[in-house]
């Protein structure tokens, strides 16, 4: 662990002395320290206070809420960058501007929702963690998101967290993800200082990274994939280090403890363990290339194969034996996705508007178009600066920054999948890892640029830093609203009244109480029926297991369903096969459209053309069916109790 320490210490430490540039004058040794810490002290105090004031805007219904916000986070995030990537800045200070970034950047989420889940995965996850806690079993089946419950390293984390310290699981949680965000931002530098020497490219290529539209908030949330990308990230570190490594041992040693952290991520996110497969798959590939003329990397192009076929094998393992619906899970988005840009592409329908009906502010849509292109142009430069200088590169470093460009260009391609409704979710997704390549090559980039600027020419210095310095924060400032407001809507990250059909405001007092009282009356874990946000909060803090619908299991049949009519007999029987107990309704399906515009799930076939997808006399036909028994009922929300013995007759008497 010694080496990883030192690679470590990468992050602060100062190697560049220009033997051109003149002598500084003599300064006392913490008065730049001294000024840093006191200005992004006084500046995350602001920056707090001003997103405290956005959300209470937000919530209060008043204008002014996305300048507040954008404010408070820029008014840190900028002087922090500044004393990140400066050069004067000590290793002590480049560490701590960067733990405070990252704890900075933390609070967005944490404001959010400090004491109970809000985004939908976080129902999964809360529960599941909560099940392990109580129960004391791993890999149950989750009644939210059906395949977690086969990738339980994050809840048995959390659980033996609460378990230990006497934690709510909640508070347990954040306290892991907090410490993985920090993590995150981290390893990204340690990593870059596994390619380049000057700690100023470390610390800029962990700037750029936090840009990415995952980072303030999705990967902030209670999920498996906030605690898998930050041990990703430091696999990945771990397995650039085997590539490097003289001698078996060195090599041996770094080659298992990156198989070791796969494991790890393996048994707790199966979308980042493929990455990371697919990464070192990148890093193997290149190295192979450049040892065609160059024979001292054989080694490390074995090594690289040798973690990929490692990696790989670990998640096929993990998948066929442990989760084999994983397959069947992901396998609908990429295919949908595709068939859907076809469509598009040859002039039919499948595709998406960007921000319809969104509330955000011009500036934040522009900013999301300006970015991918920002991006894109920062990376051509990066490439191009690669170009010019790979003569003069070790063979070792030539490859793997290449393997980080081949990386970074994998995002461009998943930004034209964001058209496409079932793209979009994986598009998201995708962003986190392949804006690491992005980050890891156009870091360089931007201290060259910083270094030209400042250059001296003859006796005179030229002034010209400041500028670009500040048109530099100018684009970082602009990619991060951009990213950000691209990657999650405003009803994600900024709270306001209840909204029906929106997953971060189910929550509503009437659906909080139902689930509660079927909880103290009838214990947990029956299996019922209900709409995709009724069944958030039954199947969280109502701890039932409930069933949104799907192909297999139309549930959505029993609403469809016209009064005076038959039902359909095959719902009817896996009702009664799979002993199904209560039906939940929420009226509010007859009166209004669902913020997200989805009933049940992403496939539903209910028409969705801006009018409530059901009438009232289709959900009010359960009080008069002989096989119901309705045992709650409030202002929207009833909840029926069904009678077996009447069923079982109804489905032999097909009506």
């Amino acid at each position: 662990m010694s080496e990883l320490a030192s690679a470590s210490a990468t992050v602060g430490r100062t190697t560049d002395r220009r033997a051109d540039r003149p002598p500084e004058p003599p300064r006392r040794a913490w008065a730049g320290p001294a000024v840093a810490g006191i200005g992004l002290t006084i500046a995350a105090a602001a920056g707090a206070a001003a997103l405290v004031t956005a959300y209470r805007r937000a919530e209060w219904g008043q204008d002014g809420a996305f300048t507040w916000f954008w404010g408070g986070m820029l008014v840190f995030t900028l002087p922090a960058a500044y004393w990140a990537v400066r050069r004067g800045s000590d290793t002590r200070l480049r560490l701590a501007v960067l733990i405070g970034y990252a704890c900075f950047t933390y609070l967005p989420k944490l404001l959010r929702n400090p004491t109970g889940p809000l985004f939908h995965d976080e129902y999964a996850h809360w529960g599941q963690s909560r099940d392990i806690l109580l129960d004391g079993v791993l890999f149950q089946q989750n009644p939210i998101v059906r395949v977690i419950g086969d990738y339980p390293g994050l809840h048995a984390t959390v659980a033996s967290l609460a378990s230990l310290t006497g934690l709510t699981v909640w508070h347990a949680a954040l306290c892991v993800l907090m410490l993985a965000h920090v993590l995150v931002v981290l390893g990204v530098a340690v990593l870059a200082g596994q390619l380049w020497p000057d700690p100023r490219i470390a610390a800029a290529a962990a700037i750029i990274y936090s840009l990415n539209s995952s980072f303030l908030y999705f990967d902030t949330q209670f999920g498996y994939e906030s605690l898998a990308i930050a041990v990703m990230i430091w696999a990945l570190a771990a397995g650039l280090r085997a590539v490097r490594a003289h001698g078996r041992a060195a090599r041996a040693r770094w080659f298992a403890l990156t198989l070791v952290m796969a494991v790890a991520i393996t048994a707790t996110h199966h979308l980042t363990a493929i990455w990371l497969t697919g990464m070192f798959g990148l890093v193997a590939f290149s190295c192979t290339v450049v040892a065609w003329r160059d024979r001292a990397l054989s080694g490390p192009a074995r090594t690289g194969w040798l973690l990929t076929v490692g990696t790989a094998a670990t998640v096929a393992l993990w998948m066929g034996a442990v989760s084999p619906r994983t397959g069947r899970y992901l396998e609908p988005y990429l295919g949908r996705a595709l068939d859907q840009f076809g469509g598009m592409a040859g002039g039919g329908s499948g595709g998406r508007t960007l921000f319809s009906q969104s509330i955000a502010p011009w500036w934040e849509q522009y900013a999301a178009f300006a970015a991918p292109g920002f991006a894109l142009l920062a990376a051509v430069g990066a490439a191009l600066l690669w170009w010019r200088r790979r003569g003069r590169m070790e063979p070792v470093t030539r490859a793997l920054s290449a393997a980080m460009l081949l990386l970074g260009a994998l995002y461009f391609p998943a930004t034209l999948l964001i058209l496409t409704p079932s793209g979009a979710e994986g598009a998201r997704r995708s962003w986190a890892f392949s804006y690491l390549g992005i980050a890891l090559a156009v870091a360089p980039l931007i201290i060259a640029l910083l270094d030209r600027a400042g250059r001296p020419i003859g006796r005179s210095r030229v002034t010209g830093s400041g500028p670009a310095g500040a048109l530099l924060l100018t684009g970082c400032a602009m990619v991060m609203v951009g990213n950000t407001a691209a990657g999650m809507n405003p009803a994600y990250r900024l709270p306001g009244p209840p909204v029906f059909g929106s997953d971060t405001r189910a929550s509503t007092p009437e659906v909080m109480a139902a689930a509660r009282w079927l909880l103290e009356t009838r214990g947990r874990g029956a299996r019922l029926v209900a709409d995709r946000y009724s069944g958030l909060i039954f199947g969280s803090y109502g701890e039932q297991e409930p069933t949104t619908g799907s192909e297999s299991f139309p549930a959505y049949d029993l609403y469809l369903a016209q009064p005076g009519r038959p039902m359909p007999t095959g719902i009817l029987e896996q009702l009664r096969t799979w002993r199904f107990e209560y039906l939940v309704v929420d009226r509010r399906m007859a009166e209004q459209v669902p913020d997200i515009k989805i009933y049940f799930e992403n496939n539903e076939p209910i028409p969705h053309d801006g009018k409530p997808g059901f009438t009232r006399s289709q959900l009010t036909k359960f009080d008069t069916l002989p096989w119901l028994i309705k045992i709650y009922d409030g202002p929207h929300v009833a909840i029926y109790r069904f009678d077996f013995d009447s069923l079982g007759q109804h489905v032999r008497m097909g009506a």
